[in-house]
């Protein structure tokens, strides 16, 4: 197994102008709930999950990715991979200290290649979770996010010299060359991946579900109520997982998901999947089939320039 400092995701953080329509959204037919908040920013939680919160919501003129927030296991892991990315050049800009979020913390904030701002803590205290009963169809835990980057393979580079993440698998097409790595941080196949896009924005946001037929309860209660699905369902041959995409009120896609990939990681070698193959995209073939305009779709509007998240 590699040593690594940062251990798992957090939490995904989204600014957004209608504030009040995304806030019901999430904590209403998409299954969190909301665990604390203030006028304009609303903190919101899996019930499955020991964490805080996966999803932040900031009311602001203009749609963005604010952070993408990782854990470490201890303050002095937070203070080593600090270090160590202010030894490499890498803009921080936050030093480590005690976080001012939902249960409390260490860490600091820093810059990727892409202008992202990325947060890696430790101490956060365990928020009071539960087992989902069978038929529980809201998501036990954030599951992964997949970020567009116009040079896929430096933002992967970056990612595996400065954090310690591995290449899990590769998507390639025969038109555009590679078009996704799959990037872990634990036995995960990927708790991040990144997607080729023609700007720096959030691709998706996907959140784990109890199993099989609560993936699928959940999906049908979205359709009933309306909500836009782009793909889906179907099951991933990267990752072996099921998916369903919709779009949330601001055309952020988010991702119903279980059942992902648990690696040897040892053993592990990383393979080249042909996009353009259906049983790659979706073994069951069950999912609407592929094509450009469905992945435009999750190209997202550019997130412009770089950003410090406020510290709530």
């Amino acid at each position: 197994m590699p040593e690594r400092l940062i251990t798992h995701l957090r939490h995904v953080d989204l600014a957004v102008p209608d504030y009040d329509r995304q806030r019901e959204f999430y904590s209403g037919v998409w299954g969190l709930t909301e665990v604390a908040g203030d006028t304009g920013i609303s903190f919101l939680a899996a019930e499955g999950s020991p964490e805080q919160y996966v999803v932040r919501l900031r009311k602001a003129d203009e749609k963005r990715l604010d952070l993408v927030s990782f854990g470490a296991a201890s303050p002095a892991d937070v203070d080593a991979l600090a270090e160590r990315l202010g030894a490499a050049g890498v803009t921080i800009v936050a030093e480590p200290g005690k976080l001012a979020t939902p249960g409390g913390g260490y860490g600091f904030r820093f810059f990727d290649i892409d202008g992202r701002t990325v947060e890696v803590s430790a101490d956060v205290a365990v928020r009071e979770h539960r087992k989902l009963e069978e038929r529980e169809a809201v998501p036990v835990r954030l599951s992964h996010v997949v970020l567009n980057a116009p040079d896929l393979d430096a933002t992967r580079a970056w990612y595996e010299t400065h954090l310690d993440f591995a290449l899990s698998d590769t998507l390639t097409s025969p038109h555009m060359g590679k078009v996704m790595h799959f990037m872990r941080c634990n036995p995960q196949h990927h708790s991040m991946a990144i997607a080729k896009g023609p700007h720096t924005s959030l691709h998706h946001v996907s959140f784990e579900m109890r199993g099989l037929d609560e993936y699928m309860f959940g999906t049908g209660r979205l359709l009933r109520a309306g909500v836009r699905m782009i793909w889906g369902p179907g099951r991933h041959k990267a990752g072996d997982n099921t998916f369903s995409y919709f779009l949330d009120p601001h055309g952020n896609t988010v991702e119903y998901t279980t059942e992902l990939e648990t690696l040897d990681e040892d053993a592990w070698h990383p393979h080249l999947y042909d996009f353009s193959d259906p049983d790659v995209t979706d073994q069951w073939g069950t999912a609407n089939p592929m094509n450009e305009l469905i992945a435009k779709e999750s190209f997202n509007d550019p997130d412009r320039g770089v950003f410090v998240a406020p510290p709530v």
